[in-house]
């Protein structure tokens, strides 16, 4: 969907080119084409997130600025496309009917690099494995200490792990 309004914002859908949490900032491509779109991290914690997997589809409102196109506000994230040759190493069952209900959680520590890292269900004591590739999967790409977060868990082999890893928005409000 594409919107021009009043104030000389423009509404774009497009894809996440790269985003990288630690320098603050990534670029989007619109499906229409064009320069790349500064997403800088601050509008994207206005929307309720740190970071956002690259080639995740994004809806964003824009607005032409003297250093170009950059963008105002995150209407929508949705994950991107699987590749199952990415994954092929994960083989974890990640259907979400075996999972428990959203929940609020806290983020202890994840490194992208190790490719995991753990949270806490608030008032439950058992900690909570999140896998890179199920970050990916629910359109995030990194998590920071103490970041607040929701997710959806089940029982694994090696104990709870997350299906599913959202906005902490999202848990306040019970959505998925």
């Amino acid at each position: 969907m594409d919107d021009d309004d009043t104030s000389g914002q423009l509404r774009l859908t497009g894809f996440v080119k790269w985003f990288d949490p630690s320098k603050g900032f990534g670029f989007v491509v619109s499906d229409r084409g064009g320069p790349d779109i500064l997403l800088h991290a601050n509008v994207l914690r206005n929307y309720g997130q740190s970071s956002v997997a690259d080639q995740a589809r994004i809806e964003i409102v824009v607005q032409e600025t003297p250093r170009g196109m950059q963008a105002v506000e995150v209407v929508s994230i949705s994950a991107p496309d699987i590749d199952d040759e990415d994954i092929s190493t994960f083989s974890e069952d990640l259907d979400l009917s075996r999972a428990d209900p959203l929940e609020p959680a806290r983020v202890k520590w994840f490194d992208k690099g190790k490719g995991f890292g753990f949270a806490n269900v608030f008032g439950k004591a058992e900690d909570v494995f999140i896998h890179v590739e199920v970050l990916r999967r629910s359109g995030l790409a990194d998590l920071q200490a103490g970041e607040a977060i929701g997710l959806r868990a089940a029982k694994g082999e090696r104990g709870r792990m997350a299906l599913l890893v959202t906005a902490w928005d999202a848990a306040l409000d019970g959505e998925e």
